[in-house]
């Protein structure tokens, strides 16, 4: 019984002493130029690996115009023999840190998604770090705007220490 009371006054002392969080503290609407150019629907079509790959995206601005939501998805017209893949992705950007965030969470479960990746700008791209489990991993994102296209470039690091590429997507604007 005494625990049981010593935890509702922890509890109680926490809630008391919680710092209450109002409109006036929450962050404006995050807008990117470069990120707004990302919403939208897209046909992604490259390899992963040295497999053939046929996704669709679907990129909206959430929570509060905080992050761009990515879902992604093999293409419905994509061939039978091809692996069958599902992710959501979001992108916002720490304006403390003074870098982009990229959470990924997919099929792979949570180990994989427990990694956040941040990024920075290098011009038209932004080049995502994640620390997997297994080793680093980069994504980078490029803007192509005489194309009205983006490149998914994904690389990581092999068991000797060189980058190779995972992945490399074109993603064309879908009409819909």
């Amino acid at each position: 019984m005494k625990t049981i009371l010593a935890l509702l006054s922890v509890v109680a002392l926490g809630i008391a002493f919680a710092p209450t969080v109002s409109r006036a503290q929450l962050p404006p609407e995050w807008n990117d130029p470069l990120v707004d150019h990302f919403s939208g629907t897209w046909k992604m079509e490259g390899k992963i690996g040295s497999q053939d790959a046929h996704h669709e995206a679907q990129a909206e601005w959430v929570l509060r115009h905080q992050f761009l939501r990515i879902i992604e998805k093999t293409a419905a017209d994509a061939p039978a023999s091809e692996r069958k893949y599902e992710a959501t992705w979001y992108l916002g950007y720490d304006s403390t840190s003074d870098r982009y965030v990229m959470h990924l969470m997919d099929y792979f479960g949570g180990r994989f998604s427990e990694t956040l990746g941040y990024g920075v700008r290098e011009g038209n791209a932004i080049k995502f770090i994640f620390e997997y489990p297994d080793g680093p991993f980069h994504t980078t994102l490029r803007w192509f705007p005489e194309k009205n296209s983006w490149d998914w470039l994904m690389e990581q690091k092999d068991k000797d220490g060189k980058w190779t590429k995972f992945g490399d997507l074109t993603l064309a604007r879908m009409q819909r």
